[in-house]
């Protein structure tokens, strides 16, 4: 269990897990091959150097938007079109998830920005299910540039744009890259990856860090 914690704007800043596997129905779910190095990315956080500090310097940071929900996530070249809900905290301090049964909905941690606000925004959603692929099911062959946009209950629209993939083991989940503070808007979308470990879950998470388009 990670007992490492940020401070982000007063938040707690929780440790994320995605326990899911497609061994079940494994014949339509990606291979971990993808996810290592995928896109031409890092391989893990031992190699990523400076990549999870935001790429807008303070300087010219966009004006953030005002707090509101996100209501749906929309990710073109990812095939993703889904609903976002609010996400808490388990007991043990990881980030709750969207039940097996709903595994074509995101999960955001509320208790971090909205997608908008300044600082990281975390959106969370399973690779598979024991009911087969789920919404975030294409999201390690994501490429750089990538548009990522975010409706919100105020009716508006934030746009991002891929900057980089992250890979991490599960037991070394790198919460400064996740949730270090940015001087601008800024998104991450979280899944599972890796390979199947012996317990039947996937080892690693993927990470994909936007920032404001």
């Amino acid at each position: 269990m990670l007992g490492t914690s940020l401070a982000l704007s007063g938040r707690e800043a929780p440790v994320v897990r995605i326990e899911s596997s497609g061994h079940g129905t494994g014949a339509d779910t990606p291979p971990s091959a993808p996810t290592t190095g995928a896109s031409g990315t890092t391989g893990s956080t031992g190699s990523t150097g400076t990549a999870g500090t935001t790429g807008t310097t303070p300087a010219t940071a966009p004006k953030p938007y005002a707090p509101s929900p996100p209501t749906r996530l929309l990710v073109p070249a990812a095939g993703v079109d889904a609903p976002v809900t609010g996400l808490g905290l388990n007991a043990d301090g990881t980030v709750q998830v969207p039940p097996a049964d709903r595994g074509e909905e995101v999960g955001w941690y509320r208790n971090g920005p909205a997608p908008g606000e300044t600082g990281p925004a975390v959106l969370i959603g399973h690779l598979d299910t024991v009911h087969g692929p789920a919404v975030f099911r294409q999201l390690p062959k994501l490429q750089p540039g990538a548009l990522i946009q975010v409706r919100r209950a105020d009716g508006s629209t934030v746009d991002f744009k891929v900057r980089t993939l992250l890979q991490a083991a599960k037991n070394d989940f790198p919460t400064e890259q996740v949730y270090g503070d940015t001087p601008a808007p800024a998104l991450r979308l979280i899944t599972c990856g890796g390979r199947i470990g012996s317990d039947g879950h996937w080892t690693d998470n993927i990470i994909v860090l936007a920032d404001l388009a």
